[in-house]
């Protein structure tokens, strides 16, 4: 497991995050810090990082720890770092103090095109409450799915399976030269087709991991919005990369992109098989 670190507050906050996750996985925790000027590089050595590892014993006493600094710029070095981590840990804010920007030039682009999960820090202190999945019903949703499961387990708390859909979003329910206009949309049909798909994408999770307890909730509304205010009483969101909706071209999914950046606790980006 992988945590960058720039010496800002977030990075420190996703330190202690990634030294919890280590231990629940038996895993060893590496603190990376990438540089581009030389000037930066005693500091952090002997300052930040050193403040960085202590931390991460601190919260998690027996944790194997170890740090490494490299020459480069901080997605491609996170990126190249991230190949043999089981989960890569950011802050959702950096040292430059305008974290959305920092974000989208880093951890946006390190969910799309890195290895493996990541874990962006982000929203109040200490979340509490179960593990929110974002569930879209696309095969690359399997593995947030599992993630999810494995991370519920992990923590001993429920795990929350939320389906959101609306019509403005569904396919045009008319065959042959029918009159569009004419066609009045069956929205109890359209319920039970989605509570149907939120079952069916968690089904093989469910009997894979009995000892998480699931509530299922298929919403209509809002994507984004129900989303994000579901975050306000989770500890964790899991989403995939991209969702029913996504292209090839795109970095992100549009839903992934606005729970990095508006998510009320952590999130948690799992990219599929390519």
């Amino acid at each position: 497991m992988i945590v960058g670190v720039d010496g800002s507050p977030s990075s420190l906050a996703a330190v202690d995050a990634a030294a919890r996750e280590a231990a629940l996985r038996g895993a060893r925790l590496r603190i990376v810090h990438a540089y581009s000027r030389p000037a930066d590089l005693d500091p952090m050595v002997h300052g930040v990082l050193a403040q960085a590892e202590q931390r991460a014993r601190e919260d998690a006493p027996g944790l194997e720890v170890d740090r490494t600094v490299a020459s480069g710029e901080t997605l491609t070095v996170l990126r190249s770092e991230s190949r043999q981590a089981v989960l890569t840990v950011v802050g959702g804010r950096g040292r430059s103090g305008v974290g959305d920007l920092l974000l989208g030039s880093t951890a946006v682009q390190l969910a799309a095109h890195g290895h493996g999960p990541l874990l962006v820090v982000r929203g109040r202190a200490e979340p509490e409450g179960p593990v929110l999945l974002a569930v879209d019903g696309s095969p690359t949703g399997n593995a947030a799915a599992e993630f999810a499961f494995a991370e519920a387990g992990l923590r001993g708390v429920p795990l929350v399976a939320l389906h959101v859909w609306n019509t403005w979003s569904e396919p045009t329910p008319y065959e042959g030269h029918a009159d569009p206009m004419s066609v009045v949309v069956d929205l109890d049909r359209l319920a039970e087709r989605h509570q149907r798909l939120l079952a069916e994408a968690v089904a093989p999770w469910r009997d894979a991991f009995p000892g998480v307890a699931v509530e299922l909730r298929a919403e209509r509304g809002r994507v984004r919005h129900t989303l994000l205010e579901a975050s306000r009483t989770a500890q964790l969101v899991v989403a995939g990369a991209r969702g029913r909706g996504g292209f090839t071209g795109m970095l992100l999914g549009s839903v992934s992109q606005a729970l990095l950046y508006h998510a009320d606790c952590p999130v948690t980006v799992v990219r599929g098989e390519e």
